[in-house]
């Protein structure tokens, strides 16, 4: 049992596996590169070649969890926003953020009552997660998982209602309403 042999069996299954858990491709190319190294540096710790793949998911489960902690202790870099925020980047249209805000109210009242709250707190008032956490007396780890879902169902209401096109940062470039939806 070699590197190269490893590597060439499981790469692309390591790759969508991130893929799925990560959606930023330079960040997946470099938890793939973090996982290479972690096993050229611990393949000889293996017993069985038949554990192989479990133990290599194993680390990429790992190299995922440190990712998102690692992230979750740091402010968004820079120019990084939301989706349905302003993107610092040329590519975005100047009337798209003009659009989407003049959406984004009834799109989050629409949402059950605990998404809308927090998300009108946190994401249009700005309110830092940690302090409505303890305002809230709900633990921080919950709290962020909360507010994933309700952006997650946030998105989707939008994405029912309207055409997203994303650029390649994930930002939102265009947004055309369907047929059927009068929402905005």
């Amino acid at each position: 049992m070699n590197i190269e042999t490893v590597w060439s069996e499981y790469r692309s299954g390591l790759k969508a596996f991130l893929h799925s858990k990560v959606s930023d491709p330079d960040e997946v190319d470099d938890l793939l590169q973090d996982i290479l190294i972690k096993t050229y540096n611990n393949l000889h710790t293996v017993r069985s070649q038949k554990s192989v793949k479990s133990w290599l998911f194993q680390i990429a489960n790992h190299a995922i969890i440190d990712f998102y902690r690692k992230r979750g202790r740091e402010p968004l870099p820079e120019g990084e926003t939301l989706w349905y925020e302003e993107s610092q980047g040329a590519h975005q249209e100047p009337g798209i953020q003009q659009e989407l805000s003049g959406c984004l109210q009834p799109f989050i009242q629409a949402l059950p009552e605990e998404s809308a709250h927090l998300l009108s707190e946190i994401d249009l008032m700005e309110k830092p997660q940690k302090a409505y956490a303890q305002e809230h007396n709900i633990h921080y780890s919950t709290l962020k998982s909360r507010v994933q879902k309700a952006r997650g169902e946030l998105k989707g209401l939008f994405e029912s209602c309207c055409h997203l096109t994303l650029d390649k940062d994930g930002n939102v470039a265009d947004c055309v309403l369907k047929d059927h939806c009068t929402a905005c």
